[in-house]
C-alpha cells in the first residue's frame, strides 16, 4: 500500500514565510498611525467612592483610585480638606507620587516637582496637576472632572 504525502514544498513555505513576515512588517508601521488617529482612551465623567473609605484617611495622606486607565490621587490636607488630581505627569503623563514627609508631588520620568496644591514648582512640567471636583451625595463621595453647573 502507497502512503500519499500532502506536504509543502521548500519553495512553497518559504513564500508563506516571506508573505507572512511581510503582512507583519506592513502590520507594525499601520497600528501606530490607526493609533495615533483614533484616540485609545476617553476619560470618565465621574467616579464614585463609598465615604466609609475615605473619612478616616489622616491628614497629609492620599489614597489612589482609578481614572480610566490613569491613577487618581485623593489628597487630605492638613486642614482637613480633601483634593484629588489625575496622578499623571503633565509633561508625559508618567505617575506622580506624593512624598509625604516633603509635601509635595514627584514625578520620576525627568525629575518634576509639584507642591502639595498640585502647582509645578521644578522640573520640566509645563502645568500643573489636573484638579478633579469633589461632592458628596448620600452616602458616597463624587469625583468629576467638571464643575457642577
Amino acid at each position: 500500500m502507497k502512503f500519499k504525502y500532502s506536504c509543502l514544498s521548500r519553495r512553497r513555505f518559504l513564500s508563506w514565510l516571506g508573505g507572512g513576515w511581510l503582512v507583519t512588517l506592513l502590520a507594525s508601521l499601520i497600528y501606530p498611525l490607526f493609533k495615533a488617529v483614533i484616540p485609545p482612551y476617553r476619560e470618565p465623567d465621574e467616579v464614585a467612592l463609598p465615604l466609609s473609605e475615605v473619612t478616616e484617611l489622616p491628614p497629609n495622606s492620599i489614597k489612589f483610585f482609578s481614572w480610566g486607565i490613569k491613577p487618581g490621587i485623593l489628597k487630605r490636607n492638613e486642614d482637613g480638606y480633601l483634593v484629588a488630581f489625575v496622578g499623571v505627569c503633565t509633561h508625559l503623563d508618567c505617575n506622580v507620587q506624593y512624598l509625604a514627609d516633603q509635601k509635595r508631588f514627584f514625578c520620576a520620568c525627568h525629575d518634576g516637582w509639584y507642591d502639595e496644591n498640585g502647582q509645578n514648582i521644578a522640573g520640566p512640567p509645563p502645568k500643573p496637576l489636573r484638579r478633579l471636583f469633589l461632592y458628596e451625595e448620600n452616602d458616597k463621595l463624587l469625583i468629576r472632572r467638571e464643575e457642577k453647573k
